[in-house]
């Protein structure tokens, strides 16, 4: 995608409309498709413009919001300060066309990093804040084999999946963008600093809000929308049955958009709201190539993924007949549970599960609870 430098004047209207109190983006695109441009939808006269919005919203369009010219100053200058700052709005060729496609694409949005993330086939990837570490396994995978085959990952910038499924997505030649609930000139959470960096130079960073704009709570299920919007498909992995990434799923699968589970166990409850998607007809997906076949990416197969530029051999397996991982099986268990079926002392099981926490193998869960992991 070329860069699309929005001239002065262009972007003083647009966000005018997008800053006018009570404006929303349905009322903005109706004034667009009425007058051709956010320039002639602000000079228009009361009269058509009521004729558009009624009667409120073209009066409140007579008087400039009181913070519209720092914000236009303030906008003007991030663009100068970088080429990789960019400003994109409906009006551009280059806006992202399944995002297009959607029924309330984004008027306009910022972004920082490489606009051409933005054009190619993309799946995102998200999943609950407080993951399993199976769970992070999985997104780093999953997303690490979908980037290297080319499929540019999208996700959240959440902590948990969403930032596993970006460090994943780095790995590979697809990358990653990361759509945010804030303005660009801040991270949230402040934990992805180093991380929003990264994608910020080998991939995208990108939001609707205007800069300044804080993590408010209505911001990031509205930017889901986005997620879903940009993507051919959706993968959740590890979700409540009420979260926002369910959220997203069922967004994307309004926008006629593939929705994508990986299961897990019946005890755990980060996979029920997964459980529920697949109930609901979700694809159960296994591994990244029941991906690529369900989105007929036919002719590419998998490839090892490369890191720091050299291949690494498999991680080894686990010892199949370790007595207590076979004891453990592959759904979450206590302690006492785990004593019972291997008839072992406490201190002898307790510092078993310590060696097998400590080399990967077994991860303990809220509640007292162990739970085998698996490489993805």
């Amino acid at each position: 995608m070329s860069d699309p430098r929005i001239a002065p004047d262009e972007l003083s209207a647009w966000l005018r409309l997008l800053e006018t109190p009570g404006l929303g983006r349905e009322s903005v695109r109706r004034l667009l498709a009425a007058f051709g441009s956010p320039q002639a939808a602000c000079q228009a006269p009361l009269a058509a413009r009521r004729g558009v919005v009624g009667d409120a919203l073209a009066r409140a369009l007579e008087e400039p919001p009181a913070h519209w010219p720092a914000l236009v100053e303030r906008t003007l200058g991030w663009l100068a300060a970088s080429p990789r700052h960019h400003v994109v709005t409906l009006g551009d060729p280059g806006y992202p066309p399944l995002l297009l496609a959607t029924a309330d694409p984004p008027v306009l949005f910022y972004a920082i990093g490489d606009l051409d993330k933005l054009l190619g086939p993309s799946i995102a990837v998200v999943g609950t804040r407080h993951p399993s570490r199976q769970g992070l396994e999985n997104a780093r995978a999953f997303a690490a084999h979908l980037s290297q085959v080319g499929l540019t990952v999208v996700s959240g910038l959440a902590l948990g999946i969403d930032g596993a499924a970006h460090e994943g997505a780095l790995e590979g030649p697809g990358g990653t963008v990361a759509v945010v609930g804030t303005g660009l000139d801040q991270v949230y959470p402040r934990r992805h600093q180093a991380l929003a960096a990264r994608i910020a130079e080998h991939g995208l960073l990108m939001s609707e809000y205007a800069l300044g704009t804080p993590p408010l709570p209505p911001h990031f299920p509205q930017r889901n929308r986005i997620l879903s919007g940009l993507s051919r498909g959706t993968l959740v992995i590890e979700a409540a049955v009420q979260s926002g990434s369910l959220i997203t799923a069922r967004l994307a699968a309004e926008q006629g958009r593939e929705v994508f589970a990986i299961p897990g166990s019946i005890h755990a409850p980060q996979s029920r709201g997964c459980h529920a998607l697949i109930k609901q007809g979700a694809k159960l997906v296994e591994s990244a190539q029941d991906i690529l076949d369900e989105l007929h990416w036919a002719d590419v197969r998998l490839t090892p993924v490369s890191r720091s530029g050299a291949d690494h051999a498999p991680d080894p397996a686990p010892d199949l007949h370790d007595e207590l991982l076979d004891a453990l099986g592959h759904d979450p268990a206590s302690l006492d549970a785990l004593q019972a079926r291997c008839g072992w002392p406490t201190d002898r099981l307790s510092a078993r599960l310590l060696e097998l926490e400590l080399s990967g193998e077994v991860e303990r869960l809220p509640g007292g609870l162990f739970q085998r992991c698996h490489r993805a």
